[in-house]
């Protein structure tokens, strides 16, 4: 699928001081990131803290993003969790007509085996209207989906088209890229391994700190696909310490002090996350002012 080839950015959710859904904030991410220059929008992944929103506050988001966006780049929404029955019943029911595809996160707490993780996408793969993004975050969800359930996912079913690979382990991508199906796109989920695992074969990077700097991120992941690997390794190297630093205390408090800092949405989190402390708030201001030109 060439319309997720490059970056795509996991879009947060802003809330004002009163934790209510800052629209006219969300409004201005948008136009930010397409702006700059980003391939597509992934809604209502983690990064958007949708565990803490209701579900008429999730409906509001998506519709405010789909309204802003007015067609311009190809959206990705979040549609995963750790009930594959209610996840199916939401495929059968929900209108994707907007949506390019969906992005499913592997089952989180319940840890299943390979092969409960395989019929769990199984399930999904067979009831989505549109293609899935597996997305494999072991840090998140206590197991790790393996290349080769991976693969046999992406042999068994055509709409399976992509995996965000987000295990931090650049050999395990690499093993998806070498053995899965020619069209199959390894997409990095870890904004720290994106351009290595570009530069190795991979299709791109669904991003955190790319919507806090789309047009820097989004050239660099170009010009690795295009293998400038020299011109793009600057740019990594000139945001590495945004990216270790957006998640030094946790996502997306990082990335929303970053938005703080740029003066588009305020750095509110929901509980259980906090807001970045003073110090960390002060290193991230202090970066963002060094890098505007």
């Amino acid at each position: 699928m060439q319309s997720l080839i490059g970056t795509g950015v996991a879009l947060v959710t802003p809330f004002k001081k009163d934790f209510s859904v800052d629209i006219e904030a969300l409004q201005r991410i948008v136009n930010f990131s397409i702006d700059g220059g980003v391939e597509y929008l992934v809604v209502m992944g983690t990064t958007a803290e949708n565990a803490t929103l209701t579900t008429e506050e999730k409906e509001l988001v998506i519709k405010t993003v789909i309204d802003v966006n007015k067609g311009r780049l190809p959206l990705v929404l979040g549609v995963g969790g750790n009930n594959t029955m209610q996840i199916v019943e939401e495929l059968k029911t929900r209108d994707f007509s907007a949506f390019e595809a969906i992005l499913s996160v592997s089952p989180y707490y319940n840890k299943p085996t390979q092969e409960g993780i395989y019929q769990h996408f199984k399930a999904i793969a067979e009831a989505s209207p549109i293609p899935v993004i597996l997305y494999n975050v072991p840090g998140r969800t206590s197991s790790n989906m393996l290349p080769s359930t991976v693969i046999r996912l992406a042999n068994d079913f055509e709409n399976v088209v992509a995996i965000k690979e987000a295990a931090g382990d650049m050999a395990q991508a690499m093993q998806i890229i070498k053995n899965a199906p020619k069209d199959f796109l390894v997409i990095s989920g870890d904004d720290m391994l994106a351009l290595p695992i570009v530069l190795a074969g991979g299709a791109g990077v669904i991003s955190v700190i790319g919507q806090g700097f789309p047009k820097e991120f989004s050239e660099m992941i170009r010009l690795g696909l295009n293998k400038k690997a020299a011109d793009a390794f600057k740019t990594h190297y000139f945001l590495s310490d945004s990216i270790d630093m957006i998640f030094e205390q946790g996502n997306p408090a990082g990335i929303k002090q970053i938005f703080q800092a740029l003066g588009i949405a305020d750095n509110t989190v929901r509980l259980p996350l906090v807001s970045v402390d003073d110090s960390l708030a002060e290193r991230l201001n202090e970066f963002v002012k060094n890098s505007i030109k």
